[in-house]
């Protein structure tokens, strides 16, 4: 940071900040992004270009990455959305460079992206707007009926005027506030379901209703205007909070990330970029370094090296040679593209069908939906009962109905419709500290049926890419050769590659790389030739490197030598996530089932579950993405939790119960995922757990309360000694002792 002036961030940043990931080593290809590039500055006018952009989390974020962009020559202006994800350049034609802006901004962890559709305004901004409005309203209504508590008499002139005052504005709050919960309960009832909106807009429309009657018959006991208002305005607040907090983090993500970039055809007057879907049989294309192939094809050119764990989870990247058939979604390893014939279309790709969305059964919230049963039947019984009983004791139509109305004004759920929706919103910004991010709504109530753990192998039990188990070869190594290293593996997509540079990398920023002639032997290694001569990385005993005669042999898996002689052998190792053993172990501990289901072979499978206490007869290798779906299908009974990282999790994701993923930078499995986790470590895994212990105590301990607010406040309206001016003391009372409860039985995750 300090190097590009820009430490400044550190100052102004959220205390809860996104853990830096393996994608900033990753190479990508920004091809996309040069061609839109292109076209902006072929129109007339500044050049401008909208782009997505994700791991936004804070307005140290925006503020670094609009001082990055006036970093860049030709940069003129940047607007960044935090919200919506999205950022909007203008720049100086022929001088700015979006794809060298792009890579500078994921070396902070920042990564772009095609923007896609123009996104729907979030709800949690129209939220916010019916918020401003409901609170002027409220204070409003409160402002003209202070008056009469503080003992205006109802002969005073202006006293009907403010009245009227009162009911206007109550009733604007009831128009922009109060009609999105009415319309949401409607909803809920013709589908069926008993939705917590339900109590919220009865209780809103009886307060509503009782209050314009007393202002019709000019009689003050019927008037709630300010518990109106009021009651509106902190159900907002509460929704609000509810619904920002996930959707913060769907827009950290890239949307559309998922699909295959374009290929390069050939065409009889040369070739045209052409998009994945239209690929049809008998189509040369070619594929670049680091892209995804999108139809099964037959390759043409002499070698190539493609990895094939993000679609079958296998970990080793395989070795091709002309006329093999390389599956649909292996990336491309090497540096140099190769050619291909495609064999099938889009449509019957195995890639099609793993990234094709999938519907979900919507989850019904059974306890809270019994809840919100009882309440209205408890609430409406009651009511009833105190009508009929006032009405054969008085034969008094009016004051039957005031206590009617009280006991509907004062049942109002405060406790379901602000203070769960908060402590909903604190779990959550729990979990973005430990690197857990949750995407769906209902995942809360869901986490409680959950009892199998299932992992993906590659990429979820352990690192996307190996590690270095002899760092101290390239510790022995003097800077010219580091550099030269550095060169070799910079924006190579090969696992091997990928290693070396991030060690590189850790170690302290080397020597600049230095320029040379590149050339590849696919399957074997990769060349440098520059004024040193030849530097080479590859497997051992490829162009005949030798050793001094010292040196005994090593098990090693890749050489690195200058004109043949010698300089490193690195040994490589799937790397399992550092606090796997311990992590599983502890949700073994908890009584949770933990399965492995993997594609790759089964001795690594076994060998891993055997290393982390997994049972044997738990771990299932060598499935393909169907047979995953189809083993998950049979052991969920609506208790599965599936964590993932590739496209051959994709079914597999469909069928489970609960989903979650370490991975968001390939656009799949995050788009289905109820949550996301950051970092190297599966600890948030557990703390999601535990948070949610501590949120369904603390709601317990709410509706405890709520039970009690609401005998005390009914009671006292069944016997006929609630006021106006009691409700609207006992309401805020009420909430402000939901809120400190909700801070008690949050206080653990509120001090993280």
């Amino acid at each position: 940071m300090a190097e590009h002036g820009l430490d400044g961030y550190y100052k102004i940043r959220d205390a809860v900040t996104v853990p830096v990931g393996e994608a900033v080593f990753q190479p990508r290809d920004f091809t996309w992004l040069a061609r839109l590039q292109a076209e902006a500055e072929i129109a007339a006018g500044t050049p401008e270009l909208t782009l997505a952009v994700q791991g936004i989390s804070c307005a140290g974020c925006v503020w670094l990455i609009e001082k990055v962009f006036h970093q860049q020559p030709g940069a003129l202006d940047i607007e960044t959305d935090a919200q919506l994800g999205r950022m909007r350049l203008r720049w100086t034609r022929g001088v700015f460079d979006a794809p060298a802006f792009a890579r500078l901004l994921q070396s902070f962890n920042y990564l772009a992206g095609p923007p896609g559709e123009e996104p729907t305004v979030p709800e949690s901004r129209r939220l916010v707007r019916r918020v401003g409005l409901a609170a002027a309203f409220s204070m409003n209504v409160m402002l003209f009926t202070l008056p009469a508590y503080f003992g205006m008499a109802a002969t005073f002139p202006y006293a009907r005027l403010f009245g009227t005052l009162s009911l206007v504005f109550a009733t604007l709050s009831l128009l922009t506030g109060g009609m999105y919960f009415l319309g949401r309960a409607v909803a809920a009832l013709r589908a069926g379901s008993m939705h917590i909106d339900l109590p919220i807009a009865l209780g809103i429309l009886g307060a509503y209703l009782g209050s314009l009657y007393g202002w019709l018959a000019h009689r003050e006991e019927f008037v709630y205007f300010d518990f109106v208002s009021a009651f509106i305005l902190l159900m907002l607040v509460g929704r609000w909070a509810q619904t920002a907090a996930v959707e913060r983090n769907r827009h950290r993500l890239l949307r559309d990330a998922g699909r295959p970039q374009p290929v390069r055809v050939e065409t009889p007057v040369g070739t045209e970029e052409r998009a994945a879907d239209r690929l049809a049989p008998g189509d040369v294309f070619f594929v670049r370094s680091g892209q995804v192939i999108p139809v099964e094809s037959r390759l043409l050119s002499a070698a190539a090296t493609v990895g094939t764990a993000w679609i079958s989870g296998e970990a080793d990247p395989r070795e091709c040679r002309a006329g093999v058939q390389v599956p649909a979604g292996a990336v491309n390893l090497g540096r140099d593209e190769i050619r291909l014939h495609a064999t099938q279309p889009w449509a019957e790709s195995l890639l099609a069908e793993l990234l094709r969305p999938a519907g979900r059964d919507g989850y019904r919230h059974r306890f809270l939906e019994q809840v919100i049963r009882g309440y209205l039947f408890a609430i409406l019984f009651i009511a009833t009962a105190t009508g009929l009983g006032w009405w054969l004791g008085t034969h008094d139509a009016v004051r039957t109905w005031s206590v009617v109305t009280a006991v509907l004004v004062v049942s109002c759920p405060c406790a379901i419709g602000l203070a769960f929706p908060l402590a909903d919103e604190i779990a959550t910004t729990a979990l973005r500290r430990a690197g857990v991010f949750v995407r769906s709504a209902d995942l809360w109530p869901r986490l409680k049926q959950v009892r199998k753990i299932i992992f993906d192998k590659t990429g979820t039990l352990t690192r996307e890419t190996p590690v270095l188990t002899n760092p101290e070869e390239l510790a022995q190594l003097a800077p010219t050769p580091r550099a030269a290293l550095l060169a070799l593996v910079r924006d190579n997509p090969h696992p091997a590659s990928q290693a070396l540079h991030e060690a590189l990398l850790a170690g302290g920023p080397p020597d600049p790389a230095p320029a040379g002639e590149f050339r590849e032997d696919p399957g074997f290694g990769v060349t440098l030739r520059n004024k040193h001569g030849c530097w080479s990385l590859g497997r051992p005993g490829w162009r005949g490197n030798f050793w001094s005669a010292d040196l005994p042999e090593a098990d090693h898996d890749t050489e690195f030598a200058l004109e043949g002689v010698g300089l490193a052998r690195f040994r490589l190792a799937d790397a399992v996530r550092p606090d796997a053993a311990v992590e599983i172990a502890a949700l073994q501990r908890r009584g949770f089932l933990v399965c492995i289901l993997s594609g790759d072979r089964r001795e690594k499978v076994e060998a891993m579950a055997a290393a982390l206490g997994i049972k044997e007869r738990d771990a299932r290798a060598e499935f393909t993405p169907q047979e995953k779906a189809a083993w998950l299908r049979q052991l969920d009974r609506r208790d599965t939790l599936m964590l993932g990282d590739g496209a051959n999790d994709s079914l597999a994701f469909d069928a489970a119960f609960v989903r979650g993923t370490p991975v968001i930078h390939r656009g799949v499995l995050e788009g289905k995922a109820d949550f996301y986790y950051l970092g190297r470590g599966l600890a948030g895994l557990r703390r999601m757990f535990e948070v949610n212990d501590a949120r369904r105590h603390t709601q317990g301990w709410l509706l405890a309360f709520s039970i009690a607010y609401n005998l005390v406040a009914v009671g006292l309206a069944v016997a006929g000694r609630m006021s106006p001016l009691l409700a609207a003391v006992l309401m805020p009372v009420s909430s402000l002792l939901t809120l400190a409860i909700v801070a008690g039985g949050m206080r653990r995750w509120l001090a993280r």
